[in-house]
Protein backbone atom coordinates (compact mmCIF):
# COMPACT_ATOMS: atom_id res chain seq x y z
CA UNK A 1 0.00 0.00 0.00
CA UNK A 2 1.24 3.52 -0.88
CA UNK A 3 1.79 5.20 2.57
CA UNK A 4 0.61 8.66 1.06
CA UNK A 5 -2.33 7.01 0.54
CA UNK A 6 -3.21 5.23 3.78
CA UNK A 7 -6.50 4.47 4.56
CA UNK A 8 -8.48 6.46 7.45
CA UNK A 9 -8.21 3.82 9.99
CA UNK A 10 -4.17 4.08 9.77
CA UNK A 11 -4.09 7.69 9.90
CA UNK A 12 -6.12 7.47 12.34
CA UNK A 13 -3.57 5.08 14.44
CA UNK A 14 -0.90 7.35 13.65
CA UNK A 15 -3.03 10.39 14.74
CA UNK A 16 -3.43 9.21 18.09
CA UNK A 17 0.24 8.23 18.29
CA UNK A 18 1.44 11.70 17.57
CA UNK A 19 -1.32 13.70 20.38
CA UNK A 20 0.22 11.21 22.93
CA UNK A 21 3.56 11.50 22.04
CA UNK A 22 2.98 15.62 21.74
CA UNK A 23 1.24 15.54 25.10
CA UNK A 24 3.31 13.80 26.93
CA UNK A 25 6.78 15.56 25.53
CA UNK A 26 4.84 18.89 26.97
CA UNK A 27 7.88 20.73 24.90
CA UNK A 28 8.26 21.50 21.18
CA UNK A 29 9.74 18.64 19.32
CA UNK A 30 10.80 18.43 15.38
CA UNK A 31 9.71 16.68 12.76
CA UNK A 32 12.71 14.72 12.25
CA UNK A 33 12.11 13.60 15.84
CA UNK A 34 8.63 12.63 15.32
CA UNK A 35 9.64 10.86 12.19
CA UNK A 36 12.17 9.07 13.83
CA UNK A 37 9.37 7.65 16.62
CA UNK A 38 6.93 6.58 14.08
CA UNK A 39 9.43 5.03 12.37
CA UNK A 40 8.56 6.95 8.88
CA UNK A 41 9.87 9.01 6.25
CA UNK A 42 10.09 12.67 7.05
CA UNK A 43 7.69 13.03 3.80
CA UNK A 44 5.27 11.18 5.11
CA UNK A 45 5.83 12.37 9.07
CA UNK A 46 5.11 15.92 7.25
CA UNK A 47 2.01 14.28 5.66
CA UNK A 48 0.61 13.23 8.67
CA UNK A 49 1.11 16.54 10.73
CA UNK A 50 -0.15 18.70 8.34
CA UNK A 51 -3.25 16.55 8.34
CA UNK A 52 -2.99 16.52 12.06
CA UNK A 53 -2.96 20.56 12.39
CA UNK A 54 -6.35 20.40 10.00
CA UNK A 55 -7.62 18.49 12.56
CA UNK A 56 -6.79 20.62 15.35
CA UNK A 57 -7.66 23.82 13.59
CA UNK A 58 -11.46 22.69 14.26
CA UNK A 59 -13.32 25.67 16.20
CA UNK A 60 -14.59 23.19 18.53
CA UNK A 61 -11.12 22.05 19.63
CA UNK A 62 -10.31 23.65 22.98
CA UNK A 63 -6.73 22.51 22.31
CA UNK A 64 -4.13 23.94 19.03
CA UNK A 65 -1.01 22.83 17.70
CA UNK A 66 1.55 25.10 17.77
CA UNK A 67 3.96 24.90 14.86
CA UNK A 68 7.08 27.19 16.02
CA UNK A 69 10.33 27.13 13.85
CA UNK A 70 9.22 23.70 12.43
CA UNK A 71 8.60 22.33 15.78
CA UNK A 72 5.16 21.24 17.12
CA UNK A 73 3.61 21.34 20.18
CA UNK A 74 0.05 21.31 21.60
CA UNK A 75 -1.42 23.93 24.00
CA UNK A 76 -4.85 25.01 25.14
CA UNK A 77 -6.49 27.65 22.48
CA UNK A 78 -6.37 31.36 23.45
CA UNK A 79 -9.43 32.12 24.11
CA UNK A 80 -9.71 29.53 26.47
CA UNK A 81 -7.63 31.60 28.70
CA UNK A 82 -10.01 32.11 31.43
CA UNK A 83 -11.48 28.93 32.19
CA UNK A 84 -7.71 27.94 32.68
CA UNK A 85 -6.44 30.78 34.78
CA UNK A 86 -10.19 29.75 37.29
CA UNK A 87 -8.93 26.12 37.27
CA UNK A 88 -5.03 27.13 38.36
CA UNK A 89 -6.77 29.59 40.63
CA UNK A 90 -3.75 31.97 39.46
CA UNK A 91 -3.99 35.71 37.58
CA UNK A 92 -4.16 36.11 34.19
CA UNK A 93 -0.68 36.76 33.04
CA UNK A 94 1.19 39.31 34.03
CA UNK A 95 1.68 41.89 31.37
CA UNK A 96 5.13 43.29 30.65
CA UNK A 97 6.40 46.64 31.91
CA UNK A 98 7.44 49.15 29.22
CA UNK A 99 10.72 48.62 30.02
CA UNK A 100 10.62 44.69 29.62
CA UNK A 101 8.81 45.35 26.16
CA UNK A 102 11.72 47.01 24.79
CA UNK A 103 14.18 44.84 25.70
CA UNK A 104 12.35 42.52 24.19
CA UNK A 105 11.47 44.08 21.05
CA UNK A 106 15.38 45.18 21.03
CA UNK A 107 16.77 41.55 21.74
CA UNK A 108 14.06 40.24 18.68
CA UNK A 109 15.51 43.06 16.14
CA UNK A 110 18.99 42.54 17.25
CA UNK A 111 20.27 39.36 18.25
CA UNK A 112 22.39 38.14 19.13
CA UNK A 113 23.03 41.36 21.31
CA UNK A 114 25.21 41.71 24.47
CA UNK A 115 23.47 43.63 27.61
CA UNK A 116 26.05 46.47 26.84
CA UNK A 117 24.71 47.09 22.99
CA UNK A 118 20.92 47.24 24.39
CA UNK A 119 21.89 49.61 27.33
CA UNK A 120 23.24 51.15 24.29
CA UNK A 121 20.55 51.57 22.46
CA UNK A 122 18.02 52.01 25.53
CA UNK A 123 19.96 54.63 27.34
CA UNK A 124 19.53 52.90 30.91
CA UNK A 125 20.67 49.69 32.34
CA UNK A 126 18.66 47.10 31.46
CA UNK A 127 20.20 43.99 33.97
CA UNK A 128 17.36 43.63 35.95
CA UNK A 129 14.97 43.44 32.48
CA UNK A 130 17.23 41.00 31.13
CA UNK A 131 16.88 39.03 34.09
CA UNK A 132 13.19 39.35 34.44
CA UNK A 133 12.61 38.32 30.71
CA UNK A 134 15.20 35.26 31.08
CA UNK A 135 12.63 34.62 34.30
CA UNK A 136 9.73 34.36 31.88
CA UNK A 137 11.82 32.29 28.92
CA UNK A 138 11.33 34.79 26.54
CA UNK A 139 14.76 35.31 25.82
CA UNK A 140 18.34 32.87 26.49
CA UNK A 141 21.88 33.53 26.99
CA UNK A 142 23.11 32.40 23.43
CA UNK A 143 26.67 32.58 23.28
CA UNK A 144 29.12 34.42 24.11
CA UNK A 145 31.00 37.42 21.97
CA UNK A 146 34.71 36.35 21.22
CA UNK A 147 36.09 39.43 22.73
CA UNK A 148 37.73 41.76 25.96
CA UNK A 149 35.49 39.73 29.18
CA UNK A 150 33.43 37.47 26.20
CA UNK A 151 29.99 39.06 26.93
CA UNK A 152 26.79 36.89 27.09
CA UNK A 153 24.46 37.52 23.82
CA UNK A 154 21.17 36.61 24.05
CA UNK A 155 18.23 35.87 22.09
CA UNK A 156 14.76 34.94 21.93
CA UNK A 157 13.16 31.62 22.86
CA UNK A 158 10.51 29.17 21.29
CA UNK A 159 8.04 30.87 24.22
CA UNK A 160 9.03 34.08 23.12
CA UNK A 161 7.12 33.30 19.31
CA UNK A 162 4.48 31.06 20.69
CA UNK A 163 3.56 33.89 23.15
CA UNK A 164 3.16 36.52 20.60
CA UNK A 165 1.75 33.85 18.06
CA UNK A 166 4.58 34.23 15.96
CA UNK A 167 5.49 31.10 13.94
CA UNK A 168 9.18 32.52 12.93
CA UNK A 169 11.23 35.40 13.46
CA UNK A 170 10.59 36.13 9.84
CA UNK A 171 7.37 36.86 10.90
CA UNK A 172 7.97 40.06 12.94
CA UNK A 173 7.17 43.24 11.23
CA UNK A 174 9.87 44.95 9.02
CA UNK A 175 11.50 47.87 10.85
CA UNK A 176 10.62 49.85 8.04
CA UNK A 177 7.03 49.07 8.40
CA UNK A 178 6.84 50.93 11.60
CA UNK A 179 5.68 54.10 11.80
CA UNK A 180 7.56 56.74 13.25
CA UNK A 181 5.96 57.12 16.66
CA UNK A 182 6.41 53.66 17.37
CA UNK A 183 10.10 53.34 15.93
CA UNK A 184 10.97 56.38 18.85
CA UNK A 185 8.29 54.56 21.85
CA UNK A 186 10.81 51.35 20.96
CA UNK A 187 14.24 53.31 20.73
CA UNK A 188 15.23 51.87 17.82
CA UNK A 189 16.50 53.65 14.68
CA UNK A 190 16.24 53.03 11.01
CA UNK A 191 20.29 52.55 10.47
CA UNK A 192 20.23 49.63 12.57
CA UNK A 193 17.46 47.56 10.79
CA UNK A 194 19.76 46.38 8.36
CA UNK A 195 21.84 44.30 10.85
CA UNK A 196 20.52 40.54 11.61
Amino acid sequence: MDKLNMDKKLMENYFSAIESVLFVHGDPISIKELSTILEESLEITLRLMNEFENLYNEKNRGIKLFKVDDKYQLGTKPENEPYIVKLLKTNQRQSLSQAAIETLSIISYKQPITRVEIEEIRGVRSDKVIQTLLDKELIKESGRLEGIGRPILYGTTDNFLKQFGIGKLEELPALEDMDEDEEERLNISDNTSNEE
